[in-house]
């Protein structure tokens, strides 16, 4: 008998229906050679301190550091975990082989390995590596099921990245809770949310310790047309009152006029990091929200696979796109086609095929998020809002580039006496120079595509909608000023304007630029193949960042103001107390994450990475032990912050409905998906309805909705 793990209970009868394994068990599914069972994500975990020794029960700075000679992995305390282990440990002893099932990715992986070991499975393990969870995906995948053993590094990074987040987390956390926390407030420490909640600390500093300077700049109307001052700005009211009287009652005079024709290709595809930036900006999504809904949306079978930190294509999805284009065509929202239109110009054609969106060498497990082609129903506002970014994105790939036209004017005033400039230093005499630039769509080609607003929802199609004012990736609207047509050497009056401004401070994070800043290593870079080249030494991974920023939520160390992310006391002390580089560097952190990578694709060892983090953490163990001061920090209760939430004056949209203790409800026998966590929130659990399955949570705003399969 072949036994199948998956890693949810939806995933395994997908699996299961598959490959003919149709009859319901305790536990499991069974049929034509098969068992597939599953797992609730993790069922194991590594070991905590005291199940090593002890003398680690308590927390106590004298026993710090803390560094197991082996490190074990043990069951995560849960009769619903303890009671499906049972089921897996009963069939893997029996198996004949196993097929590993888990999401294809390090996280995946770890999962299922950890299972198999605590298990004590004995036979030999292939391992279903699937980008998608259509029915074609699932079939072909069984037909080249590869060795486990072809995986080894991918589990041996993940493994290395479980051990490094317990070696600084556990040590560092008691360290600082027992040295600096208040009656024994608990100070979590963490090799990406330290680093992360840094970021956050020192641009609200930056924002606070800005002093605002005037300055002012010198432009004027001529035709209707507002021309600005090429030398910059002033420092100084004199000055710039000095060059306005210069040029005042004097003509303007057009010197040059350049016309400039350019092209704008389509953005790239999505990887999970730029589709939660995206749904941040444009619906007010947080990034845990987008990846909830993204991997509903994978495990319907209507996205690929979400966790990817990649926005190219193998050259293999070439010959298939054509099909995923055409369910695209044939998919409706509220009885209408909101993508036939742009994708009739382009069937029975060879598709156009860029090395900026098909590069087999830029992917390594997974490729880009695109559409399965398999028809989406029954979407919840929500989701349909993500595939449709998504699908978007998928068809403007294939469309012409965007063409342009720049036209750069360029005119003076003439002077009689030398203007000083806004440095001081002096200026021809002879003349004040002015610049205006425009720009005109000559054929928005990707760009409608992008530009039409969201398609109707069903609410919205029963008397709801008010047409989205959420364009696309930059819309059509966005394209620059629309000029007169000026000729060179022609002349007449002007009014010319004299404005004071000030300098500005940076503006506060949002989810957005906070994901833009942990992809970076700290460096918010918006230019596509910039950001590409910094990817390896991000902080976190893909799948792992939004977690991270609700884990800063948790422990009172930010928190919402409207879109912005605002630390608290409680996260600018413990920032300040903090000298180890080593801890808050998001530099450093991005290194140790590429070094994570390097050990996936076997150019760096994994010992070597455990051996290195050893030594730190000793480092900093004996740095804060040396400490001769009394410092505390503050501490804030969820009293404290509902206080400062009534005090901000509108509620955040990205806020996520507060979970209610609501029971969990008894499985129904043979139907394994009820009773199980929701994919969507992960807050409620699945109930059965009348028509379809949903979430419990729904009167709270979960729209985790999936009909019954025939």
């Amino acid at each position: 008998m072949t036994v199948c793990i998956a890693e949810k209970p939806s995933v395994a009868r997908d699996i299961a229906r598959i490959i003919g394994a149709t009859a319901s068990r305790d536990g499991y599914m069974e049929g034509n050679g098969y068992q597939v069972t599953w797992t609730f994500g993790h069922l194991c975990t590594l070991k905590e301190p005291g199940d090593y020794t002890p003398a680690w029960k308590s927390w106590a700075l004298t026993q710090l550091p803390m560094v197991p000679p082996r490190f074990g992995i043990k069951l995560i305390p849960d009769r619903g975990i303890e009671k499906q282990f049972a089921v897996i440990e009963r069939l893997m002893q029996h198996a004949d082989s196993i097929v590993n099932c888990g999401d294809a990715g390090q996280e995946g992986e770890l999962i299922q390995r950890w299972v198999m070991q605590k298990a004590q499975a004995k036979c030999p393990v292939k391992r279903l590596w699937i980008s998608s969870m259509t029915d074609e995906a699932i079939r072909e995948g069984f037909a080249n099921l590869k060795d486990q053993q072809e995986y080894q590094p991918l589990y041996l990074a993940g493994l290395s990245r479980a051990i490094g987040d317990w070696l600084l987390g556990m040590n560092a956390t008691r360290l600082y809770t027992l040295k600096y926390g208040q009656n024994r407030q608990v100070l979590s420490i963490g090799r990406v949310q330290t680093p992360t909640l840094a970021l956050i600390v020192n641009r609200q500093k930056e924002i606070d310790n800005f002093k605002p300077e005037p300055y002012w700049v010198l432009a004027t109307v001529y035709r209707d047309t507002t021309f600005t001052a090429t030398k910059g700005k002033f420092t100084s009211k004199e000055e710039g009152e000095q060059a306005f009287q210069t040029i005042e009652g004097k003509p303007f005079i057009v010197t040059k006029v350049e016309k400039k024709e350019g092209k704008e290709q389509p953005p790239q595809l999505y990887d999970l990091t730029s589709l939660q930036v995206d749904c941040n900006r444009k619906f007010g999504f947080s990034a845990e929200m987008t990846l909830n809904l993204i991997q509903a949306l994978y495990e319907r079978k209507f996205t690929t696979y979400p966790r990817v930190d990649t926005q190219y294509l193998s050259d293999d999805i070439y010959p298939k796109c054509p099909q995923t284009l055409n369910g695209l065509y044939q998919t409706k929202f509220a009885g209408v086609a909101p993508y036939a239109e742009f994708i009739k110009p382009i069937g029975g054609k060879p598709l156009k095929k860029s090395k900026r969106v098909f590069d087999t060498s830029k992917v390594t497990d997974h490729h880009a998020i695109i559409p399965t082609g398999v028809i989406p129903q029954n979407l919840s506002d929500a989701e349909q809002k993500v595939f449709d970014l998504v699908a978007r994105r998928f068809i403007a790939v294939f469309l012409p580039d965007c063409k342009f036209s720049t036209t750069t004017v360029l005119g003076e005033v003439r002077s009689l006496s030398p203007v000083p400039a806004g440095d001081g230093s002096p200026v021809d005499p002879a003349s004040i120079e002015f610049k205006v630039t425009g720009k005109e769509i000559l054929s928005p080609g990707w760009r409608l595509v992008q530009s039409f607003p969201q398609p109707l929802s069903e609410s919205q199609a029963e008397g709801n909608y008010a047409p989205s004012s959420q364009g696309g990736d930059g819309g059509g609207s966005d394209t620059g000023r629309s000029l007169p047509a000026f000729v060179k050497g022609e002349t007449g009056p002007h009014v010319p304007t004299l404005t004071e401004k000030m300098t500005t401070p940076p503006p506060y994070y949002n989810e957005a630029s906070l994901l833009r800043a942990m992809e970076t290593a700290g460096k918010f870079v918006e230019d596509e193949t910039l950001r590409a080249a910094m990817k390896e030494n991000g902080i976190g991974r893909p799948s792992s960042r939004a977690g991270i920023i609700e884990t800063l939520f948790k422990r009172h160390y930010i928190r919402r103001d409207r879109k912005r992310l605002v630390a608290t006391p409680t996260g600018i002390e413990l920032i300040d107390l903090i000298r180890e580089e080593l801890l808050k560097s998001c530099e450093l952190t991005g290194i140790w994450e590429k070094k994570l990578r390097d050990i996936e694709h076997q150019k760096y060892d994994a010992q070597q990475f455990i051996e290195e983090l050893k030594a730190q953490v000793s480092e900093i163990v004996n740095e804060v032990m040396s400490d001769a001061s009394n410092r505390r920090v503050t501490v804030l209760t969820d009293e404290d912050l509902k206080k400062t939430r009534k005090r901000t004056p509108a509620k955040d949209a990205q806020a996520q409905p507060k979970a209610k203790s609501t029971p969990k409800k008894k499985a129904e026998p043979q139907d394994p998906l009820v009773g199980q966590p929701c994919p969507l929130c992960g807050k409620g659990h699945i109930i059965k309805g009348k028509t379809a399955y949903g979430c419990s949570e729904w009167k709270n705003g979960c729209t985790y909705r999936q009909p019954f399969q025939s």
